[in-house]
């Protein structure tokens, strides 16, 4: 099947060119008054097409057959004579095209010929770039061919083979059950990634903690630490702002206190690169990179991948035209989901096609090459993110075929990745792993028909307007383009849905996916729940008797911790006591302690609100315009996944399952120190680190970066 899927691609482009070459020629012949197509006595239109048909063909034959043997005969002949010559020479195979046709219906001119010939020539090379665009294997060769060329211009020593590097490509939104669906029958939707769990790979999926964002997964899986990340937007009452994950600025200051709270660089510190992240991890190597992004001069690189991937006219002609085909498709879809009346839906308009194209080919297309270079560079250890699924199932939905398709075309970016490492000057370990997965569900506003800032307002007897307000969709992928596009950030808080700004004495309130944030910007510290109850007496039973919310976490100066549910259920996280039913029993295991994790958090906010979650189906309630959401518990959001080489170790002891990103960052720290072999710490701590067991507090392996450092 593959081999006649490539003879039939093959001739379809033999043939697209021919037609476009002869039409290219009757234009020509139109316009040109020495070049013709016709008998003396004039011919219809029919035969005219034919005989443009019949010299384009034998030219096109000419040129692949002739062309060769006179380019090799004329090697010693220098450049600049012939580079003259190509044009005469065109013009006589065009001429020797024109009499072959029978009844001596082509003739031109000898300067018309050569005319003739190089735009023909030009035509047909612009046909064959264009249906090379969506041709993976001419695509492969190009970008190898590239970054070789850079490999060789880059002066220094070359990088020694005896050790395999590591390449971590992060699937953004991929949860580990769609995974599972993805890889499964005899035409799975990614064949890349099936052959990979068949042989060769093991895969596992693994928790998040409470917030199952990019924000908090990736700060933690890089820098080993997302504390005080209570969720993707949250305000900071001593700084009156609002932090985003993804604005640079906000990055840039989330990994500055994770490096001072760890006291390392991160994952990739030693002869890393970070590609398509919103962390660094410590790589010198840096693209597409959000925590530099906001950086000035010539110490931000990051946005050099771009510079470097469209400096090639046909990388730039592939992704052009892909992008401006999956602005059409978008388009498309959106029109399609309309005219069926399929439920969820939530409006595509906008920028957002521009912005899933983005995403989805050009953020895709550019870390696709920067990995490729740095396997040819031969660097130690490379994290790239994908983030173009998570983008269009925010909007279509994590199982919609419209976000499937997607997942194809990732299948086929792992697969250029793959191919690549085979021309490495190293082996390299390809570990595949996901920051979160998605849940599907209406949105909060689309089921109710108010916001959760409406509601707010109407518990603390505030005015509620009539009009809902609608929270902006794309943000993950949006700032994204405007740090490609040099444009400035947005102001805080313009992005999240709000009832007031920083300072006000009304609430603020925060989206991220089906976590919301209720702060009182106005009361110091965070406030108790005592207080609450005193300033707005039904804002927390409002809030916890709606169908739609399914806990709430406050604070109380009795009780501590205090989850609070429907019906006046409550449990407090420091006792374990339990009035009525448990808010927290349709999460599943492990819920309480994520809450009481994120409890200690510093700027964790007054009231941290997650919506219902329907156990059986696993569907949300995302306060943000979102029918596929991650942010909050329930469903698949919270179980992401790893797929890694069956040579490395297994994550966790006897098939446990790994809870938090932060443990996640420890089990890749310790793929990395394998690879130095016996460079791996010695005695109990290193035992317990092969078999998974959390080291001591404090307690870091000594590999690459460390052997660095004593250097």
């Amino acid at each position: 099947m593959p081999q006649w899927k490539a003879l039939s691609g093959a001739l379809f482009r033999v043939l697209a060119v021919w037609l476009v070459s002869s039409l290219t020629l009757l234009a020509l012949a139109a316009l040109l008054p020495d070049f013709r197509l016709q008998s003396p006595g004039g011919d219809s239109l029919t035969r005219t097409a034919v005989t443009a048909a019949l010299g384009a063909g034998a030219f096109g034959l000419l040129s692949a057959l002739v062309w060769p043997v006179l380019v090799r005969a004329l090697l010693l002949v220098p450049a600049l004579v012939l580079g003259l010559l190509v044009f005469f020479l065109n013009g006589s195979l065009l001429l020797l095209a024109l009499d072959l046709i029978p009844e001596g219906r082509g003739q031109a001119a000898p300067e018309t010929a050569v005319i003739v010939a190089a735009v023909m020539s030009a035509a047909s090379s612009a046909t064959s770039a264009f249906l090379a665009v969506r041709n993976d294997e001419a695509y492969h060769r190009r970008l190898v061919r590239l970054a070789g060329r850079r490999r060789g211009r880059r002066a220094g020593p070359a990088r020694g083979p005896a050790s395999p590097g590591t390449v971590f490509l992060q699937l953004d939104g991929v949860g580990h059950d769609l995974l599972c669906e993805a890889v499964r029958g005899e035409q799975p939707l990614m064949p890349t990634v099936a052959r990979w769990t068949g042989a060769g790979h093991r895969l596992t999926p693994w928790r998040t903690d409470w917030s199952s964002q990019t924000g908090a997964s990736q700060l933690a899986l890089l820098h080993g630490s997302n504390e005080d990340v209570p969720a993707f937007r949250w305000y900071e009452k001593d700084t009156r702002t609002v932090v985003v994950s993804n604005r640079p600025s906000s990055a840039a200051e989330l990994q500055r206190r994770a490096i001072e709270r760890t006291g390392d660089g991160g994952l990739l510190a030693y002869d890393g690169a970070s590609r398509g992240n919103l962390f660094s991890g410590g790589a010198d190597q840096v693209a597409l990179v959000m925590s530099v992004a906001a950086r000035r001069g010539r110490y931000n690189r990051s946005r050099a991948g771009y510079f470097a991937y469209f400096s090639d006219p046909a990388n730039a002609t592939r992704t052009a035209v892909s992008f401006a085909a999956e602005v059409v498709r978008e388009l498309v879809q959106s029109l399609r989901t309309r005219f069926r009346r399929e439920l969820p839906r939530v409006t595509r308009g906008g920028l957002y096609p521009v912005i899933r194209a983005f995403a989805t080919v050009v953020e895709r297309d550019v870390v696709v090459a920067a990995v490729i270079g740095d396997l040819l560079a031969g660097r130690t250890a490379i994290y790239a993110d994908l983030v173009a699924y998570d983008e269009v199932a925010h909007h279509s939905g994590p199982a919609h075929r419209d976000a499937l398709q997607v997942l194809r075309s990732l299948d086929r970016a792992i697969a250029l990745i793959a191919r690549a490492a085979r021309h490495a000057p190293r082996p390299y370990r390809i570990v595949l792993l996901s920051d979160h997965g998605q849940s599907h569900g209406p949105t909060f506003l689309e089921r109710y028909g108010l916001s959760l800032g409406d509601l707010v307002r109407a518990g603390c007897g505030l005015p509620v307007p009539r009009r809902a307000g609608r929270t902006p969709s794309g943000a993950e992928a949006r700032e994204a383009a405007r740090a490609a596009l040099h444009r400035p950030e947005e102001a805080a808080g313009q992005r999240p849905e709000r009832t007031a700004g920083p300072g006000s004495s009304q609430p603020l309130v925060l989206a991220s996916g089906n976590l919301g944030l209720v702060s009182f910007p106005d009361v110091p510290g965070r406030i108790t729940r005592e207080e609450l109850d005193r300033r707005h007496p039904a804002l927390l039973s409002t809030l916890a008797n709606h169908p739609g919310i399914g806990f709430l976490l406050v604070r109380s100066a009795v009780h501590g911790p205090v989850v609070l549910g429907p019906a006046g259920a409550e449990h407090h996280l420091d006792t374990g006591r339990l009035i009525g039913a448990d808010p927290l029993a349709p999460f599943g295991d492990g819920a309480a302690d994520a809450v009481r994790r994120t409890d200690r958090f510093p700027h964790a906010a007054d009231v941290m609100v997650n919506s219902a979650c329907d156990p059986k189906t696993g569907a949300v309630h995302a306060f943000e315009e979102q029918i596929g959401s991650h942010g909050g518990l329930g469903g698949a959001q919270s179980h992401p996944f790893l797929l890694w080489p069956a040579e490395l170790t297994p994550p966790a002891p006897d098939g446990a399952t790994l809870t938090g990103a932060e443990q996640v960052h420890r089990v890749l720290r310790r793929w990395l120190g394998e690879a130095e072999g016996p460079q791996l710490p010695l005695g109990p701590a290193a035992d317990e680190l092969r078999r998974g067991v959390h080291p001591p507090e404090g307690f870091s392996p000594p590999g690459p970066a460390a052997q660095d450092k004593s250097r």
